[in-house]
């Protein structure tokens, strides 16, 4: 995620720069083969093109407003993770009490009792954000890319690929917890099963009441919930025919754009010769370079084909890059940054000790 107020352009620029390129050799190739190889029937009506170019930017535009839909929701669910976390703590801060216990526990052992529920939780976030970083096939091609893979080594760190999600979650588990976990294939499902059979083990000692205990067990039902939401996100990518078809008529139009913009601006040449032929010199310097590019007026068509290229390029790309929120990518919902802050503010709501410091992002690019 972005934390500047401008999205930097010199970063979306240094991004794009092999298609720019590319963009500018599609659209000079056609001018050569018109202009200098004489081709002057090598043109596609503007009509036919403007129509596919419209519906390339509706087609475009759906999968970004799509693209955006699955962020929202992602966020949205991780700001329910912020709350429920709030509140589990609260739970455990003020319902865990001697009142009811079959044996009196000292403040030191309520205190460790409440301790290992929090820390719990905060693996369940880690295993979480963790299994949310792992890669999908339909991911593998951003990640992987050129571009992508050159930007995400210097310009941003993923603290997922720093540390493994065993040295992650080590500290925050017993030894038996750390095994079973492990053993199984949803580590944060697993955990929430700990959590929950721990709470029971509290509620026949007396630890919690039945109504306290309801309650916190339905916190519990609530953060299976959200990480159920979260997967379905993670595990089902925006339909690949949809994304397919996408991509290659974005390319359709960029391959035939300049053919369309060619004739256009030689017509455009056209008329400025008309009115040099009304001027008193014609053998003036300023005349002769007039008339030089009007002549040749036509060559103006490639910056502003691969201008327009670039613009529906990028914005198909920008809805590519958007549309997995969990990937690791810049444009990201920050769940590793929003579990770090998680952790401080529910580790200090108990009182603990040894909370760590936020994480330090580069660039202004929060993960």
């Amino acid at each position: 995620m972005y934390t500047r107020r401008i999205f930097p352009v010199r970063g979306v620029l240094k991004w794009t720069r092999r298609h720019i390129f590319l963009f500018l050799l599609i659209a000079l190739i056609p001018v050569v083969l018109f202009d200098v190889v004489g081709l002057k029937w090598l043109h596609v009506p503007w009509l036919p093109l403007g129509v596919l170019g419209t519906a390339v930017a509706f087609i475009v535009s759906f999968k970004n407003n799509a693209s955006y839909d699955r962020l929202w929701e992602a966020r949205k669910i991780w700001g329910g993770i912020v709350n429920a976390s709030r509140s589990w703590t609260i739970m455990v801060k003020d319902f865990i009490t001697n009142d009811h216990a079959k044996k009196i526990r000292t403040e030191d052992e309520l205190q460790s009792v409440k301790r290992e529920l929090v820390h719990r939780h905060v693996a369940w976030l880690t295993a979480l954000r963790y299994q949310l970083r792992q890669d999908k096939p339909w991911e593998m091609h951003l990640k992987k890319g050129k571009s992508n893979e050159e930007f995400r080594s210097n310009h941003f760190r993923v603290c997922e690929d720093e540390i493994t999600v065993e040295d992650a979650i080590q500290e925050y588990l017993s030894d038996d917890e750390f095994k079973t976990i492990f053993s199984k294939g949803n580590q944060a499902s697993q955990i929430l099963g700990i959590q929950s059979r721990r709470l029971k083990e509290l509620m026949n000692d007396g630890l919690i009441e039945d109504f306290r205990h309801m309650e916190m067990a339905n916190l519990l039902v609530e953060f299976y919930a959200l990480q159920g939401k979260s997967e379905r996100i993670k595990n089902f990518p925006y339909p690949r025919q949809f994304a397919t078809l996408n991509y290659m008529f974005v390319w359709i139009f960029i391959i035939l754009l300049p053919f369309g913009i060619m004739e256009g601006f030689e017509v455009i040449g056209d008329h400025i010769l008309e009115d040099l032929m009304t001027h008193e010199s014609h053998s003036s310097l300023t005349h002769k370079i007039q008339e030089f590019i009007a002549k040749h007026f036509v060559w103006f068509s490639v910056p502003f084909s691969a201008l327009i290229a670039w613009v529906f390029h990028t914005m198909e790309a920008i809805g590519e890059n958007t549309e997995n929120p969990f990937e690791g990518g810049p444009n990201d919902v920050p769940i590793t940054d929003m579990s770090r802050g998680i952790e401080i503010d529910i580790r200090q709501l108990i009182d603990d000790t040894d909370i760590p410091e936020p994480y330090e992002w580069k660039n202004d690019i929060v993960m």
